[in-house]
């Protein structure tokens, strides 16, 4: 191992969290891998006016980060709780004007981010024209196909986050990680300019000389920070790990659906020492 890969491994979720700098354009899943406990490290250290991508939708994460005013604008094909219902800290900042909203949709997203990922200024996209959302993105722009005969095409601006955080099963000591199924992981981490990830547990092998496991590793190249967090998306998924906390997630929703009793849910799983949020 040497110093600079080293040097990607963290002591601690809350030192990692302080490599995501106030302003910064951070992007995230909204299912499998989304690194609850980096979220929570970003409320402790009072991150704020951060730009989200929600890749391509959002969910408790975002929702508990703008409700703790870490968040000023939201580029997101939606952000929802899902069968916990709405999304209620995300439908008030919206509703009084707290954070600024860049609305999109799931392909828009992703084809944003596949053109920071090719280095390219834009990506052609096909299904927007006729829709609402072009109407609120002056950024989105409809050129003729300059293969074809009227056929009018929308080019979308590449997405390029300034990070992307996610959380994986494992990583090893060289700083490459283990992303299992979630190949889409790859196209954040080729965009951002850094990604900074959570895992399960470190291992003292490295990953990409394991022929089964190389093909679903992320190569240390892509990777700026790793901290070890057991349990770091819950009380979210992680496949092949542990399920989803419904009595949790349903906790939260509870609780976030007025200010106060928001603040009274971070109190008791956020605004603690690391460790011991639920």
């Amino acid at each position: 191992m040497n110093d600079s890969s080293s040097a990607l491994l963290l002591d601690s979720v809350d030192t990692l969290a302080a490599r995501i700098a106030d302003g910064a354009k951070v992007a995230l899943f909204k299912d499998c891998g989304v690194p609850m406990a980096l979220g929570r490290a970003l409320v402790r250290r009072q991150a704020r006016d951060l730009h989200l991508v929600t890749v391509p939708t959002g969910g408790m994460l975002p929702d508990l980060l703008i409700g703790a005013g870490c968040v000023a604008t939201v580029e997101t094909a939606g952000v929802t709780l899902g069968e916990f219902g709405l999304a209620p800290r995300f439908i008030a900042a919206v509703k009084s004007g707290a954070v600024t909203i860049r609305d999109a949709t799931c392909p828009a997203i992703y084809a944003g981010l596949q053109a920071a990922e090719k280095g390219i200024p834009f990506m052609p996209l096909r299904g927007l024209i006729g829709s609402d959302v072009l109407a609120s993105r002056a950024d989105f722009k409809v050129i003729d196909n300059p293969f074809g005969d009227d056929d009018p095409i929308v080019c979308l601006p590449a997405i390029r986050p300034d990070c992307a955080i996610f959380h994986a099963p494992c990583a090893d000591r060289d700083g490459n990680v283990y992303i299992a199924r979630q190949a889409e992981m790859k196209i954040l981490a080729h965009a951002a300019r850094e990604s900074f990830v959570t895992v399960e547990r470190i291992v003292d092998f490295n990953l990409l000389e394991d022929d089964k496991l190389a093909p679903a590793t992320l190569n240390a190249l892509y990777v700026s920070g790793i901290a070890e967090a057991p349990g770091g998306a819950a009380p979210l998924n992680l496949p092949g790990h542990y399920d989803y906390d419904t009595d949790a997630i349903r906790a939260y929703a509870k609780a976030a659906a007025t200010p106060q009793g928001f603040r009274d849910w971070l109190a008791a799983h956020v605004l603690v020492p690391t460790g011991a949020a639920a």
